[in-house]
């Protein structure tokens, strides 16, 4: 950064400044050491770090250049993407393996059975109001009491 003069930092936003002190840094920066350099690089008052942090986290969340590894800033462009997560469900793992069309009663891998005419009106009772005794409804004029 000492060879940007200190206008020229001036006219930056605070990400691409971000950008630069991470660039020269060669190594990722945790969100308070970043914009107190940023403050102390434009001058600007100590509370402007307390009134300002929370904006700053932001921008550099909202920007595709940066990424958060380990509660630390870096380029994104330095670090690749070339890990897989496998999913730890596999696909012979699911829940029903398979029922047939004709409503033929299948087992699972769990020797449960299942057909696919299941009538699940049963399971419940959708007319008991007890539940909704206590429900208030209210308008847009309520609201913005």
């Amino acid at each position: 950064m000492k060879e940007i003069k200190k206008e020229d930092v001036e006219n930056l936003s605070y990400k691409d400044i971000t950008f630069l002190l991470l660039e020269n840094n060669k190594k990722g920066m945790n969100t308070l050491d970043l914009f107190g350099k940023i403050v102390s690089l434009l001058e600007l008052p100590a509370s402007t770090i307390e009134n300002k942090i929370g904006d700053y986290y932001t921008s550099l969340a909202t920007d595709k250049r940066f990424i958060l590894v380990d509660g630390l800033w870096d380029l994104r462009k330095r670090h690749t993407s070339d890990k897989v997560i496998v999913d730890s469900i596999e696909e012979e793992d699911t829940f029903l393996d398979e029922i047939k069309d004709d409503g033929e009663i299948v087992e699972d891998e769990y020797g449960d059975e299942y057909t696919d005419d299941v009538d699940v009106s049963d399971d419940f009772d959708d007319t008991d109001e007890e539940d909704l005794s206590n429900l208030v409804v209210l308008d847009e004029d309520d609201l913005s009491e």
